[in-house]
């Protein structure tokens, strides 16, 4: 498959205001600059061991004010069975993908709405739309459209000048796992991307390509006042490293997990960190190919508070600085 790995120049000096405004732009899901093939969410009877610490993902999308046509949540693949999916022993896995929008979505005034657990308050917000999926071969490697919305049924954040919609997908029974993709699109047949959109999750859980050479990236954003993260993933099964890459920074490794259980450990932000995105790195071991890996990542802030992860990177791709080597002068005569 063609691998993408696209580096976009960073711009020295940009302003948090339009790194908000004119940066919320991705529109697949995941997004192109990630090279992850797709979403993962597992039946709620299936085993952690595959790589799913909770059979449940929450998206959310940010649409612009200014936005007054209709627009359209497409997944692709939605159903369970067929090729792309993982099967284990029969197909008797159903989906429900929930899209909501109204109070109680924002993410910032709602914790809960967050979806890092499928507890509490997850579901907050006005049901627009949902669909269960089973084992439907008519949804093979095709998309299914949820819409029309317009923005002003979502949820504004005033921070951002946004409307906030989410989209859940739970796996509600079964065992096996659904692998699939989301573009936030102006039309129902088409993926034709909304200008100044974008969207974000608290806890990725995605598969990794069967390719040794190929790298996945996730792209937190450091806000304003953030000190330290704490890194949490899951089911890494020792796959090779994870490098997490900023524009000061050149490639610092992170424990790795195992099958089925947790690393964590603390990364401190430097200065020339905050207000750009960082890069985590999935490199996958070289000695031979592990094959289906499922993995599931999430940050917080020295606070508690979980970090974003952009589908198009705010800021743009970081790339590391090197600094010049100071020239030492010739001692004077």
């Amino acid at each position: 498959m063609k691998l993408f790995k696209i580096y976009k120049t960073v711009i020295a000096g940009i302003i948090f205001f339009l790194t908000y405004t004119s940066d919320l732009n991705g529109q697949p899901v995941p997004g192109q600059d990630e090279n992850i093939p797709f979403l993962v969410t597992f039946g709620k009877n299936g085993s952690t061991e595959w790589g799913d610490d909770d059979f449940s993902q929450t998206f959310f999308i940010a649409v612009p004010p200014d936005f007054k046509d209709k627009f359209y949540i497409r997944v692709f693949d939605p159903d369970t069975g067929g090729d792309l999916d993982e099967l284990k022993g029969v197909w008797n896995t159903r989906m429900l993908y929930s899209v909501y929008g109204g109070k109680g979505v924002d993410p910032e005034k709602n914790p809960e709405s967050r979806g890092i657990q499928p507890t509490g308050g997850y579901k907050n917000g006005t049901l627009l739309a949902s669909k269960i999926f089973g084992n439907d071969p008519q949804y093979d490697n095709k998309y299914y459209t949820f819409g029309p919305f317009i923005v002003t049924q979502g949820d504004l954040n005033e921070k951002w000048n946004k409307y906030m919609f989410k989209i859940i997908c739970d796996g509600i029974s079964g065992d096996d796992g659904n692998l699939y993709r989301y573009f936030i699109s102006r039309d129902p047949d088409k993926n034709i991307p909304i200008e100044g959109a974008n969207a974000f999750t608290y806890e990725y859980t995605f598969r990794m390509w069967n390719d040794i050479n190929s790298v996945s990236h996730i792209y937190p954003y450091i806000d304003t006042g953030i000190v330290y993260v704490q890194q949490s993933n899951f089911d890494w099964d020792d796959d090779g490293e994870i490098l997490v890459v900023s524009r000061v920074r050149r490639g610092q490794t992170v424990p790795v997990s195992g099958q089925n259980n947790w690393a964590t450990s603390k990364i401190e932000i430097q200065p020339g960190e905050v207000g750009s995105s960082l890069d985590f790195q999935f490199h996958k071991k070289q000695d031979f190919l592990i094959r289906n890996n499922n993995v599931v990542i999430s940050l917080e802030n020295q606070r508690g508070d979980n970090l974003k992860f952009f589908a198009a990177p705010i800021g743009g791709v970081p790339v590391y600085e090197a600094k010049p080597a100071a020239r030492k002068l010739p001692p004077k005569k």
